[in-house]
């Protein structure tokens, strides 16, 4: 077997055998096939997409490259979420330990940022003395005690996922179907986890543009949970607008610390009842109430206790940028369109993302929404606040902002696109 045989074939759309799938998975994965071949094929995959047995023999090869998890000893049943990546998408931060409030424990494996989307690690590692990076033990622990952990893919679990996903995000390969579907069901998977709900973002801002292509994506992932032994559904949910008020990382923590408290957008707590609800029901719990865990503490507690158990000090001011550039409204009216892409694009030029692998975010970079569509707005009024450490990027930030939204005039009807578009399982 030889990696360039195994580029050539899907090069040329054609299927990619199981033995070759095997071979180059852990070729990879040991260092034998180098980046840049990796990157061919990715590539390949992208342009030719895949069968479903080939994802599925792809997936069980990245589950195999590693070890799996088990979470038999825990006193509560597990449930999972995860999203296909989006702009202010902070959703896990109050959705794990509301979730855990309810009586499920939550065994929450997070990546980082991929390109315009935020990453949920990024987004904690903002706050003072929080640990990423748990071994196995740890993990368990601080969800045996706390009901939720937000970490890592620890370097045994899926360790071919975790090597392609860097790559992915600096290659221009991040929106394959069998690619992203692989990468994240290998992991749940491994992880261990009974019950898993899927939160695949549609919409300009999402690595799905069209319903149609979340659609088979969140039909691929579901068919490869079910296959698998893991409950799994999925909601698909908008991504033309940024969720919440908020991109960036510390900017996107004290949002989430607003809901937890029983405020926050309305967007935000909105999708995160509604993902909470999935995961309850799919976890076999009844009867509780995620709202309620919301607005009485609750959700707070587990949070705290949470942040604490990883290191973190869920009392430590945030970060907060050196520099801000306000950006007005041009003219008065109803905005009707804020882009979620535009948005997120230009969080990433002030430093909330990254452009290669190794590069190092700013914790206080991101933009600030002081409009949704549907509001109405004032010729002049602040309609964005850009931060970031570095203000020589504000020019290139606000490039990315000359198309990103729409005022139609006074009285324009307006009916905004609801959070949730579907649901399958």
């Amino acid at each position: 077997m030889d990696v360039i045989s195994v580029i050539r074939t899907k090069r040329d759309k054609g299927e990619l055998s199981p033995e070759q799938i095997d071979w180059v998975i852990d070729a990879y994965t040991r260092g034998a096939v180098a980046d840049e071949q990796m990157s061919a094929l990715a590539m390949a995959i992208l342009l030719n997409g895949m069968n479903r047995d080939e994802i599925a023999r792809w997936t069980a090869a990245m589950i195999a490259s590693g070890e799996r998890m088990n979470f038999d000893s825990l006193s509560r049943p597990t449930a999972d979420k995860h999203s296909t990546g989006g702009v202010g998408d902070k959703i896990t931060l109050p959705l794990a330990p509301l979730v855990a409030a309810c009586g499920a424990a939550v065994p929450q494996l997070s990546g980082r940022g991929l390109g315009h989307t935020g990453g949920t690690l990024d987004k904690l590692e903002s706050i003072p003395g929080w640990r990423a990076l748990l071994s196995n033990e740890e993990m368990l622990h601080v969800l045996d005690t706390t009901g939720a952990v937000i970490c890592a893919a620890g370097d045994g679990l899926a360790p071919a996922d975790k090597k392609l996903y860097a790559l992915r995000d600096v290659t221009g390969t991040v929106e394959a179907i069998p690619l992203i579907a692989s990468s994240i069901m290998s992991k749940k998977i491994a992880e261990g986890t009974g019950s898993l709900v899927l939160d695949v973002k549609v919409g300009t801002g999402a690595f799905m543009k069209t319903i149609e292509d979340a659609r088979e994506l969140a039909s691929t992932m579901v068919a490869l949970g079910t296959d698998s032994g893991v409950k799994t559904v999925a909601l698909l949910t908008d991504m033309s607008t940024p969720l919440g008020l908020t991109a960036g990382n510390a900017l996107e923590v004290r949002e989430s610390v607003e809901v937890l408290a029983g405020g926050g957008p309305q967007d935000v707590v909105d999708l995160t009842i509604a993902l909470a609800a999935e995961m309850l029901a799919a976890a076999g719990i009844k009867d509780a109430d995620p709202a309620k865990a919301l607005k009485d503490g609750s959700a707070m507690d587990h949070w705290r206790r949470m942040i604490a158990a990883q290191g973190g000090d869920p009392d430590a001011a945030l970060p907060v940028a050196r520099e801000q550039h306000v950006v007005t409204a041009p003219s008065s009216g109803v905005l009707t369109r804020l882009d979620a892409y535009d948005i997120g694009i230009a969080a990433w030029r002030l430093g909330a993302g990254r452009a290669r692998k190794e590069d190092p975010v700013q914790a206080g970079a991101g933009v600030e929404l002081h409009a949704k569509p549907g509001d109405t707005v004032t010729a002049g009024q602040p309609l964005l606040t850009l931060h970031t450490d570095t203000p020589e990027k504000f020019d290139y930030a606000l490039k990315s902002l000359d198309a990103a939204w729409d005022i139609a005039p006074e009285g324009t009807d307006f009916t905004p696109t609801p959070i949730v578009l579907d649901r399958i399982a």
